[in-house]
């Protein structure tokens, strides 16, 4: 028997995603108020996937909750589209996304963090912060992906929607560097378009074997338990 319920655990991960949105919101960055603002970092992006997916999840739990015993068909099959929502997200936008952000931002962290995160940074964002947005994701995505089995879509249909969050994504950052003249990380300025082209493939790949991954873990670890 586990000893927190994983429905109590969910709701503890949505209130810790909405403190650390709301603590980065008040933040006064002068990133935040140039073209885009918080929405063309992907850590941003991924922080709302992540809140948006655990609400799904904490809905879920107290759907479920009141629809124990009734006979209802109706919530029944509002139920069961919302457990499919909630799937889905996880596929395809919790799980790699998650993953791609985590890895990536410490591995370039690691190697030069001038490239991703300068240390001026420093002065805005606490050490607290920065593990909220760029660490704690990981142990949480796997937390769920333990406690909860999610069906995953056909696999063509889960990469094509992540190669579309992929590509959607680069051509967001390539947009603000038209419009504004700037790359939105310090990375793609040393780096020449012919690079640029090859790295954003690269990366595309890599979300789709993140893909490839939490589909391979979430059966090995529901099989297993079958």
């Amino acid at each position: 028997m586990a000893l927190v319920p994983c429905q109590v655990l969910r709701a503890a991960i949505l209130l810790s995603y909405c403190s650390i949105l709301c603590n980065y919101k008040a933040i006064d960055m002068p990133a935040h108020q140039t073209y885009g603002g918080s929405w063309k970092f992907l850590t941003f992006i991924d922080l709302v996937i992540q809140a948006v997916f655990f609400g799904i999840c904490v809905l879920t739990d107290l759907s479920s909750l009141l629809t124990k015993g009734n006979d209802s068909q109706e919530q029944e099959r509002q139920l069961k589209k919302l457990i499919s929502l909630r799937d889905w997200m996880m596929a395809v936008l919790a799980f790699p996304v998650g993953v791609f952000v985590v890895t990536m931002f410490w591995s370039i962290y690691i190697y030069d963090r001038e490239l991703v995160y300068p240390k001026l940074l420093d002065n805005f964002i606490p050490a607290w912060l920065n593990h909220g947005m760029h660490t704690t994701v990981l142990p949480f995505v796997l937390i769920e992906m333990r406690t909860t089995h999610h069906q995953y879509p056909s696999r063509s249909c889960g990469l094509a929607a992540v190669c579309t969050f992929a590509v959607g994504y680069i051509l967001w950052v390539c947009w603000i560097h038209h419009v504004t003249g700037v790359w939105v990380y310090p990375l793609l300025e040393h780096l020449s378009p012919g690079v640029k082209i090859i790295f954003f493939a690269a990366l595309t790949v890599i979300i789709n074997v993140f893909y490839l991954v939490g589909e391979v873990l979430n059966n090995y670890i529901w099989d297993t338990q079958k």
